[in-house]
């Protein structure tokens, strides 16, 4: 067992303004051959009932490459996929970075572990891009 399964999330601040690590991070998934399926902007929804929060934002990304073998093996594995990153500015200004370890949720999913760990280093990439 790594460290990695034994936490809910992983979070690490980011060395960039918001709007740099965003794309920090999109043109790190492109790199690396996967498509950004979905950007969910939750301060834009609190905007549009009238009230505010920091910036923050939920990118969907992945490959069917990736997913596929996974959903075959277990089709209930689809409840976690694709890949998610959450990108939040806190209170203080300060970027983050989090996403629940996928190979973890994985394995809850009954997915065997050859196939829920061949997903990690899509995750780990986005760490990479904001050091």
């Amino acid at each position: 067992m790594t460290d990695l399964e034994t936490v809910d999330y992983v979070e690490q601040p980011s060395a960039y303004a918001f709007d740099e690590t965003v794309q920090r991070l999109l043109k790190a998934i492109d790199g690396a051959g996967m498509s950004v399926l979905a950007r969910i902007d939750h301060a834009a929804g609190a905007r549009h009932i009238g009230m505010t929060m920091p910036s923050t934002i939920v990118i969907l990304y992945g490959h069917p490459r990736g997913g596929t073998p996974i959903m075959q093996a277990a089709p209930h594995a689809a409840l976690d996929l694709p890949l998610r990153a959450l990108v939040r500015e806190t209170e203080g200004g300060k970027v983050m970075v989090a996403y629940h370890p996928i190979a973890a949720l994985l394995r809850r999913d009954g997915v065997p572990d050859d196939l829920a760990r061949r997903l990690e280093p899509a995750q780990k990439l986005l760490l990479e891009a904001i050091r």
